[in-house]
């Protein structure tokens, strides 16, 4: 069977959060809250108060930062991290419990700082934080018992059959050193001051209450052997105040001779009390923190550690002056440290064309970080700072209109003598092109252009030239024909005045056509100017599929569609070379990466890389 909170065989009695054995968790309230005011001035600044009696005790940093929290009792003795001296992460007793003292240090970690403890706490304490930078806030948290209630270490620490007036006694002392050793010692024993103490097996109190009467003891002069002290124990320390135990044995009275135990009264064997021993203090030492991390992932960086010089008396660690330890060397507190040399930034492609053919678009280009030993590695392995773009602005000029032209017409508008053929003219604008182009201007393209299908022949007679073709390919169009008077001779025509033919009826000049529903038909802009001067370059147009109404169509035959760029200026170019433009050092190409030919000296050190660079960049790479 399980035994119970309350030390009975069979008992389903546990302990709730208020710490009452058997209660409903309504013996207690918690207290809780986050601390955000902002803070101006550095040093200590109060958090909040832990009252007496508090457990399950919180104080948490909601992030990292680089501030501290300190813990100090009302009566003003330091706990964790007073008197400006930072203490190492560890177990600290103060206020009748235990506290954990929590501090991250790993670099990566965003995790705050913290206090932790099961309490309760037998006075007032008072928490602090050192402020540095900004408050994070901090998170404090604990439970406290109501009011008329048990105090619940009572109902943990006390057995059945103990009396509840068996409370130890504090011996007055101004000697902080002594307190400490007392508080140590009821902390080892399991108890704090102001509870009910657990009896331990063998152990009496060191001071016992005047009204206790001592065990009846036979004469002395009746017993032929007794107790006698022949020593004491060793010390537990060599110094800094430890402990010791006087040893009896069981002696012949008169010869004083060692016997065995079982000749002497066990119920008058004396019960060893703990001196104190070796009271001086033990000799100041350095106490070294871990190494942090490396202040740096590659290349040469720097890592710290803490150096604290510490003292050891009554079993506690002290922190001291650190003039105590000038009997010492003092390590290091800083260190160089170098993980892996650093990688660098590689441009593994020149620059894109821009992503717009007019306006303000952007062009990208490939940079990786490479690694020593050639590989691709992540961004993070590279100087952030130094990394090359990898994509900019580029601005292709202003977007403008162009003129749309169909192709000329395949017949002439006369079937003999002089005729025109025509084309379809049309202002747009231009968004496709990779060059800009002029705007369409006053400069309208021709839409007729002459054409001649050879002499005609007649007498004196109106004579009607052949209808033109329709002025539009499709739709609603019109037709034009010539109409003069002639006089046929033999093999001739004689143009004659109009008004000797005003006696017969003049045929029409102009009629109305209809060739068919116009559809889509193809239209394109003139060529842009040659996008290098030499080397090969390229000039582009705009074609279009435009339906009746003129908007934009899909059904044109792509067989038929017009070339939308071909190449120009294929000739070699000429480059200029300047003798007194040359590097000074092998690695000029690392001042290009840097971006540094933008200071005078850089560019007159490395002047061929810097010029090629910026030729490059201007789109000029070569041009004379």
């Amino acid at each position: 069977q399980s035994i119970g909170c309350d030390d009975y065989l069979g008992s389903d009695k546990v302990i709730d959060k208020c710490g009452i054995c058997g209660g409903d968790n309504t013996a207690c309230k918690v207290v809780s809250g986050v601390f955000k005011h902002t803070l101006t001035n550095l040093g200590y600044h109060k958090i909040v108060e832990i009252p007496e009696g508090a457990t399950k005790i919180n104080i948490t940093e909601m992030s990292k930062s680089n501030n501290y929290l300190a813990l100090r009792s009302r009566s003003g003795r330091s706990i964790i991290n007073g008197n400006w001296a930072i203490d190492r992460p560890g177990r600290y007793e103060g206020g009748g419990t235990m506290f954990t003292y929590k501090r991250p240090n790993e670099i990566s970690s965003t995790a705050g700082e913290s206090f932790l403890a099961d309490g309760p706490t037998n006075e007032v304490l008072d928490v602090y934080m050192i402020h540095q930078q900004p408050n994070p806030g901090i998170h404090y948290e604990y439970i406290i018992p109501g009011d008329n209630v048990i105090s619940p270490q009572l109902l943990t620490h006390r057995r059945p059959g103990e009396p509840l007036n068996g409370q130890l006694g504090m011996p007055e002392s101004t000697n902080h050193e002594d307190e400490d050793l007392h508080r140590e010692t009821d902390t080892l024993t399991g108890q704090s001051a102001g509870t009910f103490p657990v009896i331990q097996p063998g152990r009496f109190p060191s001071h016992q209450p005047e009204n206790q009467v001592s065990a009846v003891q036979p004469p002395r002069q009746n017993r032929e052997h007794n107790w006698k002290q022949i020593g004491k124990t060793e010390c537990t320390t060599t110094c800094g105040k430890g402990s010791q135990y006087p040893v009896f044995h069981c002696v012949n009275r008169i010869t004083h001779e060692e016997v065995s135990e079982s000749y002497c009264d066990s119920s008058t064997k004396p019960i060893p009390e703990e001196e104190a021993c070796n009271l001086f203090p033990c000799p100041a030492f350095w106490d070294i923190g871990e190494w942090s991390e490396c202040s740096k992932t590659c290349g040469l960086g720097m890592q710290h550690r803490q150096i604290l010089c510490r003292q050891m008396y009554a079993n506690r660690t002290l922190t001291v002056q650190q003039y105590r330890c000038h009997h010492l060397e003092k390590p290091e507190t800083t260190s160089t440290c170098q993980l892996k040399i650093c990688s660098e930034w590689q441009i593994r492609t020149e620059w894109t064309s821009c992503s717009v053919p007019c306006g303000v678009g952007q062009r990208t280009r490939d940079v990786k970080c490479v690694s020593n030993l050639g590989d691709i590695v992540d961004d993070e392995e590279c100087n952030m700072k130094l990394r090359p773009n990898d994509i900019e602005n580029c601005d292709m000029g202003p977007c403008a209109k162009s003129w749309f032209l169909t192709e000329w017409s395949d017949r002439c508008s006369a079937e003999c003598g002089d005729g025109v053929r025509t084309r379809s003219v049309v202002c747009m604008t231009n968004q496709v092109s990779s060059l800009p182009l002029e705007g369409c201007g006053n400069n309208r393209p021709s839409e007729t252009t002459p054409c001649n299908n050879g002499p005609c022949a007649g007498k004196v007679e109106w004579f009607a030239g052949g209808w033109t073709q329709c002025s539009t390919e499709c739709g609603s169009g019109t037709q034009q024909r010539e109409v003069i008077c002639v006089r046929k001779t033999e093999g001739n025509f004689d143009v004659l005045n109009p008004y000797e033919c005003s006696h017969l009826e003049k045929p029409p000049s102009q009629q109305s056509c209809y060739l068919k529903p116009c559809g889509s038909k193809w239209f394109h802009t003139e060529w842009s100017t040659c996008s290098k001067s030499c080397e090969g370059g390229f000039r582009v147009r705009e074609v279009r599929c435009l339906s009746d109404d003129m908007t934009a169509s899909t059904q044109c035959d792509p067989q038929l569609k017009p070339e939308e760029k071909e190449p120009c200026n294929t000739q070699d170019c000429i480059p200029e070379i300047d003798e007194n433009c040359k590097d000074k050092y092998y690695n000029c190409n690392v001042v290009v990466q840097a971006r540094l030919c933008v200071y005078t000296y850089y560019k007159t050190a490395c002047c061929a890389s810097c010029t090629r660079v910026a030729n490059r960049q201007s789109g000029f790479l070569g041009r004379r």
